[in-house]
């Protein structure tokens, strides 16, 4: 239909562009859905990805140099998932509520450091990151697919990656095999974190500064992908390319409701619906297991 509509949007220029733009989404929806399938779930990505960006921007500012500080910050991104795992497997939270709370703790914070305010990184070697290319292919479009290749390797051909969608059909029985149910969930937790940070990073290469609230509410777009392929809300089945087509399809449908200049706010109530759909149609084929 929008390609009726508009001669631009059937180029492949514009699919490299909906690539591109969805990387930052690609990278946390990739590290969510292992997390997905074992039965958890971590809402705090969106803010990890902001939190690292203000970091990067803060201390590149205060004099650290610009890989140092992004470094600095994938390291915060990775005590946060841990932070999460301990919530749920010491402590005994159930993983909505857990990441919900770390997500208000971590979106506080980056207010907190930056004031509100945003913070200029306008650091040609940086922005490589997020505008750059290799071989005529954006790098941002390369990082997301090296975190969708690693997912998939994880989880097609490792023992962990079957102990996670053991852990996610059946926590019970998984223990009684022998698997770790709590080791599990805390590696996935600890990659969501660094998967949150690394999105961060990218967006405010592609940015040149770090806005505390420029990814606001972005970790429902990440659910909506991987829900939308295929993975199911209740743990046990999914997998990685699923969700990689959801975000293509989001990203597509974001696009081309930009090309025929559709407001924002009606672009958000067309994801919500999105959203709804995706997760009615995982209910539904719950009920006919």
């Amino acid at each position: 239909m929008f390609s009726i509509l508009s001669p631009f949007f059937l180029t492949l220029r514009n699919f490299s562009n909906i690539a591109s733009n969805m990387a930052y989404i690609g990278i946390m929806a990739a590290a969510q859905t292992p997390l997905l399938i074992g039965g958890a779930m971590d809402l705090s990505m969106g803010a990890s990805a902001q939190l690292a960006g203000v970091l990067t921007g803060i201390l590149y500012a205060a004099g650290w140099n610009i890989w140092l500080a992004a470094l600095f910050a994938l390291g915060i991104g990775v005590i946060v998932g841990f932070g999460n795992a301990l919530s749920v497997t010491r402590v005994g939270i159930n993983p909505f509520i857990a990441t919900l709370g770390m997500l208000n703790i971590i979106e506080g914070l980056a207010l907190v450091l930056t004031g509100g305010l945003t913070v200029s990184i306008l650091v040609p070697e940086f922005q490589f990151l997020g505008m750059g290319s290799f071989l005529g292919i954006p790098f941002p479009i390369i990082l997301m697919m090296a975190f969708f290749l690693f997912f998939f390797i994880l989880l097609a051909y490792t023992p962990f990656g079957r102990s996670v969608y053991a852990v996610g059909g059946n926590p019970t029985a998984s223990k009684l095999c022998g698997i770790n149910n709590a080791k599990v969930l805390t590696v996935l937790f600890v990659f969501g974190g660094f998967a949150g940070s690394m999105s961060g990073i990218l967006v405010a290469s592609m940015l040149g500064a770090a806005a505390p609230a420029a990814l606001s509410g972005t970790i429902l777009t990440v659910i909506a992908a991987v829900i939308l392929g295929g993975t199911s809300l209740s743990g046990g089945s999914g997998n990685v390319w699923g969700t990689l087509l959801g975000v293509l399809i989001l990203g597509t449908l974001t696009n081309g409701l930009v090309i025929l200049n559709v407001s924002s706010f009606w672009q958000e109530v067309v994801q919500g619906i999105v959203l709804l759909g995706a997760v009615g149609i995982d209910q539904l084929r719950q009920r006919r297991r």
